[in-house]
């Protein structure tokens, strides 16, 4: 397998690499239809929801920063 970090590595297509034993042409083809198909059928099936978003949502006003506590106010800085 390639480096999973490279940035290229979620374009590139899925590889297989045989690292020991040897394989007939029909183990590998067998191998190669079950492990697309599984590859496929996940990628069909990972679709993310939309999120739904409500008028009171989308109108709302942002939380306010917190309070720094490092920064000493007024005379009163001790």
């Amino acid at each position: 397998m390639g480096d999973p970090s490279a940035p290229e590595a979620e374009d590139a297509p899925p590889t297989i690499e045989i690292i020991r034993g040897s394989a007939t042409d029909e183990e590998l083809a067998a191998l190669i239809a079950v492990v697309g198909d599984a590859y496929a059928q996940e990628a069909a099936d990972a679709v993310a929801e939309e999120p739904v978003v409500s008028a009171w949502t989308r109108t709302q006003r942002s939380m306010r920063a917190p309070l720094r506590r490092d920064i000493p106010w007024g005379r009163f800085s001790g």
